[in-house]
């Protein structure tokens, strides 16, 4: 039961992860929302910020996505 405490746990950090990342999620949710069509890959280079900053954040916390 070991590795579900810890899943509980990762999933407790995730609005700590979120808050420090709120900029980036903020850009690429906007770039989202902007077309009702969105493409893919449209918002691309928004995602792979917040990608980066939940994975820096993460690593600053010492936990895991």
């Amino acid at each position: 039961m070991e590795s579900v405490r810890k899943a509980k746990q990762r999933l407790r950090n995730y609005p700590i992860l979120l808050g420090k990342c709120a900029e980036s999620a903020t850009v690429y949710a906007a770039c989202v929302t902007r077309d009702l069509n969105v493409q893919h890959k449209t918002c691309d280079k928004e995602f792979q910020l917040f990608k980066d900053c939940l994975k820096s954040a993460a690593k600053e916390m010492k936990t895991k996505l």
